[in-house]
C-alpha cells in the first residue's frame, strides 16, 4: 500500500486574521520518477474535481506507481465558499473582479538568460535547472513585499509554486452547463488520446493567466528558444485544464471513470504500471483554440436550450429558442437562435433567463478526429 500524507499551507488571511488554507496530499516517493501535480476547484461551483481527487487518492492507494503526486482539493478557499442564496459564484474575486484562474504568473522573461547558460548541457541537466529556476522565482514572489501581493495572486502563487515542481500538470474544472473537454497544449496532441474525454481543444504558446498556461508556456518556450539556438529539445512537461461536466454538481460514480481517465494518461506516461488504465474506444474531436466559437443571445428573454452538448450541429440548426412574452400578440413570442456552420455543442449558459448579448453556447467548429 502507498502511504497518502496531509498537510495544509497557509495562501491568505481573512479580515479577522484568521488564515486561509487548503488541503494538501501527497502519495508515492519524490525522490523517484516523474512527479504529477493534480488541483480542483479553483473555481467556486467547479465541484467535481474534488470528487475526482478523492477517487484518485483510492485508487493510488494500491496502485503501483513508478513516480509521487501530489493533490489540491479546494484550491481557493475564499471561491468555494462565496454563496449567493442557493448558488456558489467564486469565479471571480469580489473585491477586483478578476477571474482566479487567470492569476498565475508568467515567467517568460526568465528564458534568455537561462538558454545562455544552459543551451550546451545535457537534458537531465536542463529539466532539472529550469524547474528549480521556476520554484526559486515563485518563491521568491511569494517572499517579497507583501504589500505588491493581491489576494488572488497570493493564492495563484502557493499554487504555482507547487505546480511548477511537476512534471504533469492537471488542473480539474467544470463549464456551466457543460459537456467533458480538454485544454490541451498543440504540442500534446498525442497525448490527448489517453484520456477518455471526447472533446480537446488544441491551444497555443500563448501566456493568458491561467494555471496549465503558466505551467506548459515556460517549457514550450524554452524548446522554441533553444531550437533558434540549433539545439533540439523536445518540450518536458505536459499540463492540462480538464473540464469535468457542468459546475455545482458532484457524480461519485462519474469520478471514478474520471480518475480512471486521467489513471490511462498517467499509465501512458509510466508514472502509473498498471495495465488495467487504458484509453477507452471513443470517438475523440478536436479543434484548435481560433475554432472555437461563442454564440452570443441576439435578444434578452427565456431560453429552451435544444441543442445537445457533445451533439453535432449542422447547419443553419436551430440551438435555441428564446421565449418573449411580451411580444405574444405580435406573433413573435418565440425566436429561433440558428447556427451559420457546423459545429460540436460543448456547453452552454447556465440559466435559462438571460439578457442581451450573454453567452448562450460555445461549439468546435472546423473540428477533426484525433
Amino acid at each position: 500500500m502507498n502511504q497518502i500524507t496531509q498537510h495544509t499551507i497557509q495562501v491568505g488571511e481573512l479580515a479577522n486574521g484568521q488564515a486561509l488554507t487548503i488541503p494538501v496530499f501527497s502519495v508515492g516517493d519524490r525522490d523517484s520518477g516523474p512527479h504529477v501535480y493534480i488541483q480542483a476547484n479553483m473555481h467556486g461551483a467547479e465541484v467535481q474535481g474534488n470528487a475526482v481527487i478523492y477517487a484518485l487518492l483510492e485508487k493510488l492507494k494500491s496502485a503501483r506507481l513508478a513516480g509521487s503526486f501530489t493533490l489540491v482539493p479546494y484550491a481557493n478557499p475564499i471561491g468555494c465558499n462565496q454563496k449567493s442564496g442557493e448558488f456558489t459564484l467564486g469565479r471571480f474575486d469580489p473585491i477586483t473582479g478578476e477571474n482566479w484562474n487567470r492569476l498565475y504568473h508568467d515567467h517568460s522573461h526568465l528564458l534568455a538568460e537561462f538558454v545562455t547558460h544552459y543551451k550546451h548541457e545535457s537534458e537531465a541537466t536542463i529539466r532539472s535547472e529550469f524547474k528549480k529556476l521556476l520554484v526559486e522565482q515563485t518563491e521568491a514572489l511569494l517572499s517579497g513585499p507583501q504589500h505588491q501581493l493581491k489576494t488572488g495572486k497570493r493564492i495563484a502563487l502557493h499554487l504555482q509554486h507547487l505546480a511548477h515542481q511537476a512534471d504533469f500538470v492537471l488542473d480539474l474544472h467544470t463549464g456551466p452547463i457543460s459537456a467533458k473537454h480538454l485544454y490541451c497544449p498543440e504540442y500534446a496532441q498525442e497525448s490527448a488520446k489517453y484520456f477518455d474525454i471526447p472533446h480537446t481543444l488544441l491551444i497555443p504558446n500563448e501566456f493568458d493567466g491561467a494555471m496549465d498556461e503558466a505551467c506548459f508556456c515556460p517549457w514550450w518556450q524554452l524548446s522554441d528558444e533553444l531550437a533558434a539556438q540549433g539545439r533540439e529539445l523536445s518540450t518536458l512537461v505536459e499540463a492540462f485544464t480538464v473540464e469535468l461536466g457542468s459546475q455545482e454538481h458532484i457524480d461519485l460514480a462519474e469520478a471514478e471513470r474520471d480518475a480512471d481517465s486521467i489513471l490511462s494518461y498517467l499509465t501512458h506516461k509510466e508514472v502509473v504500471l498498471e495495465s488495467a488504465y487504458q484509453p477507452q474506444p471513443i470517438t475523440r474531436y478536436a479543434c484548435y483554440l481560433k475554432d472555437y466559437v461563442a454564440v452570443y443571445a441576439p435578444m434578452g428573454g427565456m431560453v429552451d436550450y435544444q441543442a445537445p452538448l457533445g451533439g453535432h450541429v449542422k447547419t443553419g440548426d436551430s440551438l435555441a429558442t428564446v421565449l418573449r412574452m411580451d411580444k405574444y400578440c405580435e406573433g413573435a413570442a418565440l425566436q429561433s437562435v440558428t447556427f451559420a456552420q457546423e459545429g460540436i455543442a460543448i456547453l452552454h449558459f447556465a440559466s435559462a433567463s438571460v439578457n442581451q448579448g450573454t453567452e448562450l453556447y460555445k461549439l468546435f467548429t472546423n473540428y477533426f478526429e484525433l
